[in-house]
């Protein structure tokens, strides 16, 4: 039974937790809005870094967050960090390093910090964190800022759900530091939304984890190009590779990558609720319902759309949220869907959700890595 895994219950708490993380943000607001007031104040350059999954939180948000005090942040993975720090940081830079992290412990992770602090002439460090008891988590200084998330997003399970989906909201909550108090009601919403989309929909998506697979491709446009990102990579290591998977943007699919499509891919559609963007993501499956055909199709979306009929899906999961609703909040109403997927798979496979890796290839925290810096 799915209700006996750490995975299983970790997806289900995230409602739950998002909330706490909300009230986490808003009962320390003076010291968080005095740390990034200074060093925004001083023109600090806000870099979102992470390896894997936490790279991925940055992928998403930097998009999202354009309409913040954040914009202008940009999204660089620690692995390209520790390789190339001499394409992206000098003794000019001033950086305010904002790095996600659930166990605080890989060696990418501590590895970057050391890496952009030999590297440019000036770091800050906001450390948003799982892991109370994570190197990252220990590192003290003036120009260090620890936010450590509510401890059940330390996820026990290999697959990183809770704690992507918190860090994400929290940076989000602390691009809008100076008004959190009106962020309770959007974080309520959210969570309230997510909570009854996961029990309209977990028997479906069951059901769809049922189909005969081998591969699937997630497209997403803009931030939720981030969250297909993340998406693809839930299903694919939740299968143990057995599914391999993909994403690319709607646009970009047609370039070549919808080269994937045979009779064993799923497709899942993560639709833009921007209704400027939407009519290029329609064309596109519409297209590929036209001629390319997939083993099924998923589509997720805020709303179905009135201009496509229910032919074009197997399955449509609406997460209800209101038009207009901010995406640096919206973008992760969408990952529960593969989250979900990936779940009911590995358990069709016969693999263990919490411990997927039969050969041991991946696992919790990176090993294997050696920093030379």
């Amino acid at each position: 039974m799915a209700l006996n895994y750490h995975t299983y219950k970790e997806i289900r708490q995230q409602p739950r937790v998002w909330k706490e993380a909300y009230k986490i943000v808003l009962s320390r607001k003076e010291e968080i809005k005095s740390f990034v007031d200074k060093y925004l104040a001083e023109g600090y350059e806000i870099v979102l870094a992470g390896a894997g999954t936490s790279a991925y939180i940055g992928d998403a948000l930097e998009p999202a967050l354009h309409k913040t005090r954040f914009k202008g942040a940009h999204a660089l993975a620690t692995t390209d960090i520790i390789t190339y720090p001499d394409h992206y940081f000098d003794p000019t830079s001033k950086v305010l390093l904002i790095s996600f992290a659930r166990s605080g412990n890989s060696p990418e992770s501590v590895g970057a910090v050391k890496t952009v602090e030999k590297y440019a002439g000036s770091v800050a460090h906001i450390f948003i964190t799982c892991n109370e008891n994570g190197e990252l988590a220990r590192m003290k200084g003036d120009n260090i800022l620890t936010v450590l998330l509510p401890p059940e997003t330390n996820d026990l399970s290999l697959a990183m759900t809770s704690s992507y989906s918190t860090m994400y909201l929290v940076c989000s909550l602390i691009a809008n530091i100076h008004n959190i108090e009106n962020q309770e009601e959007s974080i309520d919403i959210l969570s309230e939304c997510v909570r009854k989309a996961m029990d309209r929909y977990e028997d479906d998506i069951r059901k769809m984890a049922s189909m005969d697979i081998s591969r699937a491709v997630f497209l997403g446009s803009g931030t939720l190009r981030g969250v297909a990102e993340e998406s693809s990579l839930k299903l694919q290591e939740l299968t143990d590779g057995q599914i391999m998977c993909a994403h690319d943007t709607f646009l970009g699919f047609r370039h070549g990558p919808k080269a994937l499509v045979n009779s064993k891919a799923l497709l899942i559609y993560l639709l833009s609720p921007e209704s400027r963007v939407q009519p290029y993501e329609l064309d596109l499956i519409r297209q590929i319902k036209g001629g390319c055909g997939a083993k099924g199709y998923i589509l997720v979306c805020r709303k179905a759309p009135e201009s496509l009929d229910s032919s074009y899906w197997d399955l449509c999961v609406e997460t209800g949220l209101p038009e207009g609703f901010p995406g640096y909040y919206g973008g992760v109403a969408y990952v529960f869907v593969a989250q979900m997927l990936g779940l009911f798979k590995s358990i069709a496979y016969g693999l263990n959700p919490d411990s997927p890796s039969v050969s041991g290839n991946i696992s919790r925290v990176v090993e294997g890595v050696k920093l030379y810096i």
